[in-house]
């Protein structure tokens, strides 16, 4: 369908912390997520935007392409961190992507990510970024919360790619309440009619493939929309490809449903994998479905690990949820006002430091007068390393965190704050306040090495500030 543009090189994320059916079965005494194992849960400081961030500077970094060359930037979900903003400027400003870059949010459907991926396609303006980041939730007693998952899947975009999408089919039937999100809430619902909802999915999904083509028997992999663990393989039966085509690459097993990032991390395993034949359908409720029929001349470069690092109880899993903590105390906590929280934005979001013109050394922040000579300068921009080594560490414990982080320390429990000295050109360092992430907070110590990942620093007045924190490096 694009004679253009490409997929270059992918990039992946998902949170280390995972929930099993086991969990959530003592809880309820039964598990409704249908062919799932265990799903991924996000912490307390992970939104849709944070994960799309990680994945799309994983994919950046796979290819030979630097954020400020990106001319089109595409992010789509169905959980923004806001109901109204364009979040992929945010996102762009994450990246360091250029001012006059095009920028689309695509939301509304878990059929979002796909249809981002072919929209820029289609519009051909490279290099380009298309990144889908999903994490649905329901009320805790329905099938949609017990299948739901987190992650997020970045594909970069350029001329001559090895990966190319060689048609696209839509079909569309109108199936209301298989799956919806009322005005102002934060779950999805459903009106759990099982025959209706497989209807809805497998008559749409076909509809799709039939459209194509290619056929669907010949293809090595599919990467199908997942809601849950069986859908997929009802899917391939109508469509008439062998479910082994399905499972290698089928994350829904051990990551729940990934909603609009569903299809796109099946793909990126997919062609991390070196398949040469891909069916990918993506599908949302309305109901619609979008099919592609993808070819790749050889593996294509990225990453995709998917596994869990920690494993919570459901107790745990509703306190990262913030289902049972009491939120912010009132007054008190630090005030940045967002202009000002803005000006920092290229330090709080990429790291850029500084050099003093009179000594030499670094500064981070760049502002106010040198640390090191004391004289009031103009810093030369700096891009520090997103890695250092962390020179002091405390461990904020109850009781102990600021108001603006009560909520955090409730949520996550004990965390760690360090000073790190970033790494910069010539064996230079820059040192600055930062909190530990994805660790526990006693296993945190001096010289051990880190990088820096964008995560939610605290919300006031409706606005969410985010900037830089560390987890540790493997």
């Amino acid at each position: 369908m694009s004679d253009s543009l490409g997929i270059a090189a992918v990039g992946t994320y998902v949170p280390r912390r995972r929930i099993t059916a086991e969990a959530v079965t003592e809880a309820w005494n039964r598990f409704d997520g249908a062919g799932i194992q265990e799903t991924a849960v996000p912490g307390p400081d992970e939104d849709s935007l944070t994960m799309a961030a990680a994945a799309a500077r994983r994919a950046l970094e796979a290819s030979d392409v630097d954020a400020g060359e990106i001319a089109a930037l595409s992010f789509a979900t169905t959980t923004p961190p806001l109901e109204e903003e364009d979040l992929s400027v945010r996102l762009g400003e994450f990246l360091g992507v250029g001012d006059d870059a095009t920028r689309t949010l695509s939301t509304g459907s878990t059929n979002a990510g796909v249809r981002a991926l072919t929209s820029t396609l289609a519009a051909g303006d490279g290099p380009a970024l298309v990144v889908a980041s999903d994490m649905p939730r329901g009320e805790p007693d329905s099938a949609i919360d017990h299948a739901a998952g987190a992650g997020a899947a970045a594909f970069v975009l350029t001329p001559d790619a090895p990966v190319t999408i060689r048609e696209q089919a839509d079909h569309a039937i109108d199936y209301p309440g298989t799956r919806f999100r009322e005005r102002g809430s934060t779950t999805v619902d459903s009106l759990d009619i099982t025959p209706y909802d497989r209807s809805a999915y497998t008559e749409t999904v076909g509809g799709a493939v039939d459209g194509l083509e290619a056929d669907p028997s010949a293809v090595d992999a599919v990467a199908l929309q997942a809601p849950d663990g069986k859908l997929p393989y009802r899917g391939a039966k109508v469509i008439g490809t062998p479910s082994d085509a399905v499972e290698p690459h089928a994350v829904v097993h051990s990551l729940g449903d990934l909603g609009a990032a569903s299809v796109p991390l099946s793909m990126a395993s997919a062609l991390v994998d070196g398949v040469d034949r891909l069916l990918a359908v993506g599908y949302g409720s309305g109901s619609t479905a979008t099919a592609l029929s993808v070819e790749a001349s050889g593996a294509v470069p990225g990453e995709v690990d998917l596994a869990g690092e920690e494993t919570v109880s459901y107790a745990e899993y509703l306190r990262l949820r913030g289902e049972i903590t009491s939120g912010e105390p009132d007054g008190g906590g630090a005030y940045v006002s967002v202009p000002s929280w803005k000006r920092s934005g290229p330090q709080r979001y990429r790291l850029e430091g500084g050099r003093c013109p009179s000594c030499g050394s670094l500064n981070f922040l760049p502002d106010g007068a040198c640390r090191q000579c004391y004289e009031l300068v103009e810093y030369e921009p700096v891009q520090l390393e997103r890695q250092g080594t962390i020179e002091a560490v405390s461990v904020i414990s109850q009781g102990g965190a600021p108001p603006e982080f009560a909520e955090l320390q409730a949520r996550a429990g004990d965390y760690a704050t360090a000073i790190v000295a970033f790494d910069g050109p010539d064996g230079d360092t820059a040192s600055a306040p930062v909190l530990v992430v994805d660790a526990d907070a006693e296993s945190v110590d001096v010289g051990d090495r880190v990088e820096a990942t964008v995560r939610r620093i605290y919300t006031q007045e409706g606005v969410t500030r985010y900037g830089l924190k560390v987890r540790p490096l493997d």
